[in-house]
Protein backbone atom coordinates (compact mmCIF):
# COMPACT_ATOMS: atom_id res chain seq x y z
CA UNK A 1 0.00 0.00 0.00
CA UNK A 2 1.46 3.03 -1.02
CA UNK A 3 1.58 5.91 1.69
CA UNK A 4 -0.43 9.50 0.57
CA UNK A 5 -0.59 12.76 1.85
CA UNK A 6 -3.42 11.39 3.01
CA UNK A 7 -2.08 8.69 4.93
CA UNK A 8 0.50 7.78 7.18
CA UNK A 9 1.64 4.19 9.08
CA UNK A 10 1.85 3.72 12.74
CA UNK A 11 3.54 1.51 14.99
CA UNK A 12 1.81 0.42 17.61
CA UNK A 13 2.27 -0.87 21.28
CA UNK A 14 1.17 -1.50 24.26
CA UNK A 15 2.15 0.67 27.26
CA UNK A 16 -0.12 -0.27 29.99
CA UNK A 17 -3.48 -1.16 29.63
CA UNK A 18 -3.09 1.75 26.96
CA UNK A 19 -2.73 1.19 23.12
CA UNK A 20 0.46 4.15 21.94
CA UNK A 21 1.69 4.50 18.12
CA UNK A 22 4.50 6.44 16.88
CA UNK A 23 5.11 7.69 13.45
CA UNK A 24 7.19 4.89 11.72
CA UNK A 25 9.06 7.16 10.26
CA UNK A 26 10.49 7.95 13.47
CA UNK A 27 11.33 4.39 14.35
CA UNK A 28 15.35 2.92 13.75
CA UNK A 29 14.78 -0.57 15.44
CA UNK A 30 12.28 -2.66 17.79
CA UNK A 31 14.63 -4.82 19.93
CA UNK A 32 14.10 -7.20 22.55
CA UNK A 33 14.79 -6.37 26.18
CA UNK A 34 18.45 -6.67 26.96
CA UNK A 35 20.44 -5.55 30.06
CA UNK A 36 20.28 -1.69 30.75
CA UNK A 37 23.48 0.28 32.25
CA UNK A 38 22.40 2.79 34.66
CA UNK A 39 24.06 6.13 34.40
CA UNK A 40 24.54 8.57 36.99
CA UNK A 41 22.44 11.98 37.51
CA UNK A 42 20.28 11.02 35.03
CA UNK A 43 16.47 12.30 35.06
CA UNK A 44 14.46 9.87 37.00
CA UNK A 45 12.81 8.54 33.68
CA UNK A 46 15.78 7.65 32.13
CA UNK A 47 16.39 3.79 32.97
CA UNK A 48 20.22 3.84 31.39
CA UNK A 49 21.61 3.09 28.65
CA UNK A 50 22.22 -0.03 26.17
CA UNK A 51 25.32 -0.92 23.52
CA UNK A 52 23.59 -1.65 20.75
CA UNK A 53 25.93 -2.93 17.76
CA UNK A 54 28.65 -0.21 19.19
CA UNK A 55 26.13 2.51 19.65
CA UNK A 56 24.95 3.59 22.70
CA UNK A 57 21.71 4.65 23.18
CA UNK A 58 19.42 6.12 26.54
CA UNK A 59 16.58 4.21 27.40
CA UNK A 60 13.12 6.17 28.48
CA UNK A 61 10.77 4.47 30.13
CA UNK A 62 8.17 5.95 29.56
CA UNK A 63 6.18 4.06 32.57
CA UNK A 64 8.41 6.64 34.28
CA UNK A 65 7.70 9.54 32.43
CA UNK A 66 3.43 9.61 32.45
CA UNK A 67 3.23 7.53 35.56
CA UNK A 68 1.85 4.46 33.83
CA UNK A 69 1.40 0.77 35.50
CA UNK A 70 2.87 -1.94 34.09
CA UNK A 71 1.09 -4.10 31.81
CA UNK A 72 -0.19 -7.29 33.50
CA UNK A 73 2.08 -9.83 31.74
CA UNK A 74 -0.04 -13.44 30.66
CA UNK A 75 1.65 -16.39 31.13
CA UNK A 76 1.74 -19.68 29.08
CA UNK A 77 0.79 -23.46 29.97
CA UNK A 78 4.69 -23.44 30.85
CA UNK A 79 5.02 -20.30 32.55
CA UNK A 80 7.06 -18.63 29.95
CA UNK A 81 5.38 -14.94 29.26
CA UNK A 82 4.12 -14.67 25.57
CA UNK A 83 5.46 -11.18 25.54
CA UNK A 84 8.47 -9.90 27.08
CA UNK A 85 8.19 -6.89 25.80
CA UNK A 86 11.34 -4.77 23.92
CA UNK A 87 12.99 -1.33 23.07
CA UNK A 88 11.64 1.07 19.82
CA UNK A 89 14.58 2.81 18.99
CA UNK A 90 13.50 6.42 17.62
CA UNK A 91 15.51 9.04 15.81
CA UNK A 92 14.77 11.91 17.08
CA UNK A 93 16.18 15.26 15.93
CA UNK A 94 19.27 13.01 15.07
CA UNK A 95 19.62 11.02 18.24
CA UNK A 96 18.78 7.59 18.81
CA UNK A 97 16.65 7.03 21.91
CA UNK A 98 15.19 4.16 23.18
CA UNK A 99 11.87 3.67 24.68
CA UNK A 100 10.46 0.30 26.91
CA UNK A 101 7.65 -0.84 25.61
CA UNK A 102 5.07 -3.41 26.96
CA UNK A 103 4.35 -5.29 24.03
CA UNK A 104 5.10 -4.59 20.35
CA UNK A 105 1.89 -4.68 18.38
CA UNK A 106 1.66 -4.14 14.46
CA UNK A 107 2.14 -1.46 11.57
CA UNK A 108 -1.48 0.28 11.10
CA UNK A 109 -2.09 2.64 8.28
CA UNK A 110 -4.41 5.80 9.92
CA UNK A 111 -5.73 8.42 7.55
CA UNK A 112 -5.20 11.97 8.32
CA UNK A 113 -9.03 12.96 8.61
CA UNK A 114 -9.37 9.87 11.29
CA UNK A 115 -7.05 11.67 13.65
CA UNK A 116 -8.71 13.72 16.45
CA UNK A 117 -7.26 15.88 18.85
CA UNK A 118 -6.50 14.35 22.38
CA UNK A 119 -8.84 15.13 25.38
CA UNK A 120 -7.33 17.21 27.78
CA UNK A 121 -6.17 14.94 29.92
CA UNK A 122 -5.69 11.22 28.87
CA UNK A 123 -4.75 8.21 31.09
CA UNK A 124 -2.32 10.36 33.01
CA UNK A 125 -0.64 11.81 29.87
CA UNK A 126 -0.11 15.37 29.34
CA UNK A 127 -1.95 15.99 26.19
CA UNK A 128 1.48 18.41 25.03
CA UNK A 129 3.04 15.01 24.20
CA UNK A 130 -0.02 13.43 22.12
CA UNK A 131 -0.24 14.11 18.00
CA UNK A 132 -4.10 12.53 18.44
CA UNK A 133 -6.59 9.72 18.79
CA UNK A 134 -8.03 7.47 16.74
CA UNK A 135 -10.98 5.34 16.95
CA UNK A 136 -9.70 1.13 16.61
CA UNK A 137 -12.30 -0.76 16.70
CA UNK A 138 -13.68 -0.90 20.33
CA UNK A 139 -10.58 1.17 21.59
CA UNK A 140 -8.44 4.55 20.66
CA UNK A 141 -4.65 4.55 19.31
CA UNK A 142 -2.80 7.02 21.27
CA UNK A 143 -0.42 9.02 18.60
CA UNK A 144 2.48 9.81 20.49
CA UNK A 145 4.04 13.15 18.96
CA UNK A 146 8.38 11.92 19.29
CA UNK A 147 9.24 15.33 18.58
CA UNK A 148 7.55 16.52 22.05
CA UNK A 149 8.17 14.12 24.35
CA UNK A 150 11.31 15.24 25.18
CA UNK A 151 12.37 18.95 25.09
CA UNK A 152 15.79 20.28 23.38
CA UNK A 153 16.92 20.70 27.28
CA UNK A 154 16.04 17.18 28.49
CA UNK A 155 17.32 16.28 25.61
CA UNK A 156 20.47 17.39 26.10
CA UNK A 157 20.31 15.81 29.91
CA UNK A 158 19.50 12.64 28.82
CA UNK A 159 22.30 12.98 26.12
CA UNK A 160 24.87 14.21 28.04
CA UNK A 161 24.00 13.70 31.85
CA UNK A 162 27.23 15.69 33.11
CA UNK A 163 26.28 18.67 30.94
Amino acid sequence: MAETDESFQLVTFQLGSELYGVDIMDVKEIVKIQAVRLIPNAPFYVEGIINLRGEVIPIINLHKRFYIKKMEVQSDDDGMSEDEGGFIILDIEGNKIGIIIDRIERVVPVNRDEVKPPPQMLAGIGTEYIQGVVRQNDNYLIILDTRRLFSAKELQKILDPDA
